[in-house]
């Protein structure tokens, strides 16, 4: 049987398949009985998910619902456009309303966010910053729980690359969520970031 990467692994396990023997059980094949008893299974993610990719002129939202034996769901998704000619105050106004409207009336559990880890410049990082703040203190302000993954981290979780471009991750997102239509790339990057956190968190 062909080796399986991380990717195909969390991708078997949220839907439910069972992993192959030797991936299944090595770890504890040299444990006694009772250790075995206390090293427990990961419990799939089950719960809605608003992923997002903040942007100044682009911020990216998807909200995906993902269950236990069941292949996920993107229910949602959208890119928070604002012209360059508004100032940024108004581009924060648009991405503080578009994650409040997402999560009014949705039964969200958790939101992801992508961090910032390379700026080419102070000025950038401010913005950017800028344009995180606006989504977390939506999201703050709905009481979410909120989590944070850098682009590489993501990029290994959802391609199982962490050099893979947006290109890719946009197609592979497409296939682990059995959708038919191209999103754009701040969606998909968004959608990258909920999977992310669903295949990686612990509870």
């Amino acid at each position: 049987m062909a080796r399986m990467n991380v990717r195909q692994m969390w991708a078997a396990k949220l839907a439910g398949k069972p992993l192959p023997a030797a991936v299944a059980a090595p770890k504890n094949a040299g444990l006694t009985a009772q250790q075995s008893l206390a090293v427990k299974p990961r419990a799939a993610f089950a719960g809605r998910v608003l992923g997002i990719d903040p942007s100044l002129r682009g911020t990216g939202l998807a909200l995906i619902e993902f269950a236990a034996g069941r292949q996920p769901v993107l229910l949602r998704c959208q890119t928070v456009r604002v012209p360059t000619k508004l100032p940024m105050a108004v581009a924060l106004a648009a991405i503080h309303r578009a994650v409040t409207a997402f999560l009014d009336g949705t039964d969200v559990r958790h939101v992801a966010l992508e961090q910032t880890i390379f700026v080419q410049n102070f000025q950038t990082a401010q913005i950017l910053g800028a344009a995180r703040g606006a989504a977390m203190a939506a999201a703050a302000l709905h009481g979410q729980p909120i989590f944070e993954y850098a682009p590489l981290r993501v990029k290994q979780a959802v391609v199982g690359a962490g050099r893979a471009s947006k290109e890719q991750m946009a197609r592979t997102v497409m296939a682990l969520l059995g959708h038919g239509r191209t999103l754009a790339l701040d969606e998909a990057d968004a959608a990258g970031v909920a999977l992310c956190h669903a295949f990686t968190w612990r509870e």
